[in-house]
């Protein structure tokens, strides 16, 4: 950028009125106003990642959901997250669905600290958990959750997310993204297994008819291990199972 004799102007006769003001004991919301920065300023977003219908090899079609909410200022935020799926099937009703609210708090360039409170919903008993993680950005770009939860009746568990944002145009976005969840010991009314319970793995390609609304298809693989995955079996369903997916991705 070309910088003029006009604009140089400009700019030192900002920095004199706001060194002339400062000495004047300026107060931080005029200091604000004059140079366009506030930190104390607080903002919000909403971001419904995935809104999308699955169809597997069981043959059995279910709704998707995946979304998150914050508000608060560059340090601390309050987040709501919530995820889950809903089968019109065999077992119809909500599956797998959780809601947390979670405290946020800036720990490094990258990295934020969360803490909160996680509630289970749906088919079977519900679970409150304690909630305790961390998010941010990994080596590559790769955005990172991890986060433990620890319920009032002795039960332990932990959810590992990771996902990338390749960009294949100005438009055309693929996304693959993983998640995997642990459990401290067996739960056989979600039909959960102690240790590693399930992981799911995808890739979704979107094209983005704006930033904020895309529509996107894609590919999941769910596979669930151990005791988990005798409970489900036991229970007519499958250890295993690759489905085709369509949705939208959303954000305001």
């Amino acid at each position: 950028m070309k910088i003029t004799p006009i604009f140089f102007a400009t700019l030192v006769l900002i920095a004199s009125n706001v060194h002339a003001q400062t000495e004047h004991d300026m107060s931080y919301r005029q200091m604000a106003e004059i140079m366009q920065m506030d930190d104390t300023k607080r903002f919000a977003k909403v971001m419904l990642d995935q809104l999308e219908w699955r169809s597997g090899d069981t043959g059995e079609g279910r709704a998707a959901w995946d979304a998150q909410g914050y508000y608060g200022g560059d340090n601390d935020k309050l987040w709501i997250k919530t995820e889950g799926k809903y089968t019109s099937a065999r077992q119809a009703g909500v599956h797998d669905a959780t809601a947390e609210i979670l405290w946020d708090h800036v720990i490094s360039n990258w990295w934020n600290a969360q803490g909160g409170v996680r509630q289970d919903f749906g088919v079977g008993e519900s679970r409150t958990w304690a909630a305790v993680g961390i998010q941010g950005l990994a080596p590559q770009w790769f955005q990172t959750e991890a986060t433990v939860y620890a319920s009032d009746e002795g039960r332990t568990a932990a959810r590992l997310k990771a996902q990338y944002d390749l960009l294949l145009t100005q438009r055309l976005a693929l996304q693959p993204f993983a998640e995997a969840n642990l459990y401290g010991r067996s739960d056989p009314a979600h039909q959960i297994g102690s240790g590693l319970s399930d992981m799911e793995v995808s890739v979704r390609l979107r094209y983005e008819l704006r930033r904020e609304f895309a529509p996107y298809v894609g590919v999941v693989w769910l596979r669930r291990f151990g005791g988990t995955a005798d409970l489900v079996r036991s229970a007519g369903g499958e250890a295993s199972d690759l489905e085709l997916t369509a949705g939208l991705r959303v954000w305001f």
